[in-house]
């Protein structure tokens, strides 16, 4: 019977082993261990889509566990705060007590009617912050922590701001408490921009670029040898090439090349180059093609403007290839810098962040 495909190609999933980003995990273990005062327990995890932000953040939550620490995880959308609190509590229904928010004071039966009284000191009562406070100071009598995460960060959600002053307090009160936050570079830069809360730009901020080449060899090899399989150095050098730094692209191109291999204990160069070759489709199919058929009019005629530069645009120049002003160019670079599409390298400089889809652009326009 074939051993199972060790290589997650799936959204948040935890790879096997999580290529080049030893240092954050090591960085975010001992802020667990200290519990107070390390500035690893506000960290923002920055990078494009498919460097592997979730990811890192999902292995981040069980290593708090593993330390004894309880997680409540939360996407960036109307209703966080109480998916947080309610997430919360579930953690830590183990641990504590969870009375009714009122009990019954009287009762009449001519006609029916019923008084009721809050509990004092209830889970339930008071605002998002008080609630989190009470529960806190449960958790805070078993000596546990409370670790938040947050992804797909935007600035325009009010319950995100609320949240990071709320929790500006809890770290001022000495709490127990860790927020860890993951999104694309526009919506983090937005985000600490923001004068309510400041204080985020002192977090611990993480740059999720391209995984170095010897990182990915190193996943490779760990990985297939998980799975029971050796890979050969050619083979490795094959996937390197494909890959390119990019943490999706590299769990893609070994859940391919292990397909490959089928049943074979060794995983060859001829296994590498199929299983290359139906990664990169699959990323064509379901990354590039998909994030083309998102753009507008305005948005296409930007990107294939920059697509014309083989690494770096000006938006001066891409801009003026549109026939347009700069003031004209620059809403559809803040469109594409908040979709994720492209990345601004410096002012006025753009590059796209999403591997291969400068060629995709190129092939699409040769198309029509």
């Amino acid at each position: 019977m074939a051993s199972r495909n060790p290589f997650t190609p799936t959204f948040g999933t935890v790879p096997a082993y999580l290529a080049g980003r030893q240092s954050v995990i090591d960085n975010m273990r001992q802020a667990f261990a200290d519990r107070y005062g390390n500035p690893n327990l506000s960290t923002i995890l920055i990078g494009a889509r498919g460097t592997g932000k979730t990811a890192l953040m999902s292995c981040i939550r069980d290593e708090a566990q593993d330390a004894g620490w309880l997680t409540a995880s939360s996407t960036a959308l109307p209703g966080m705060l109480d998916d947080i609190y309610e997430q919360a509590l579930m953690s830590a229904r183990h641990l504590i007590d969870q009375p009714s928010s009122r009990q019954l004071t009287a009762l009449s039966l001519g006609p029916i009617s019923a008084g009721w009284e809050h509990n004092e000191g209830s889970l339930q009562q008071g605002n998002w912050r008080t609630r989190m406070s009470l529960l806190l100071d449960q958790l805070a009598q078993h000596n546990t922590g409370l670790l938040i995460t947050v992804d797909e960060v935007r600035a325009d959600l009010d319950e995100l701001i609320r949240l990071a002053a709320v929790y500006q307090h809890f770290v001022t009160e000495r709490r127990q408490v860790a927020l860890v936050m993951a999104g694309l570079p526009y919506h983090v830069h937005r985000l600490v921009s923001d004068k309510s809360v400041s204080f985020l730009r002192r977090s611990a901020q993480h740059q999720l670029g391209r995984i170095p080449s010897a990182d990915v060899g190193v996943a490779l090899r760990k990985t297939f040898q998980s799975g029971g399989k050796r890979i050969e150095e050619e083979a490795v050098d094959i996937c390197i090439k494909s890959i390119k730094g990019f943490a999706f692209m590299l769990q893609l191109a070994g859940y391919r090349t292990w397909i490959e291999a089928g049943e074979n204990a060794t995983v060859t160069a001829m296994h590498a180059l199929r299983g290359v070759h139906d990664a990169k489709y699959d990323m064509e199919e379901y990354i590039l093609a998909s994030t083309y058929r998102e753009l507008s009019p305005g948005d296409l005629r930007f990107v294939e403007a920059m697509a014309t530069d083989p690494v770096e645009s000006r938006l001066s120049t891409v801009a003026s290839r549109m026939g347009v002003s700069n003031g004209y160019a620059s809403k559809y670079k803040t469109r594409l810098l908040a979709g994720g599409v492209i990345g601004e390298q410096a002012r006025g400089v753009v590059a796209f962040d999403i591997p291969g889809f400068r060629e995709y652009v190129l092939a699409r326009k040769s198309e029509r």
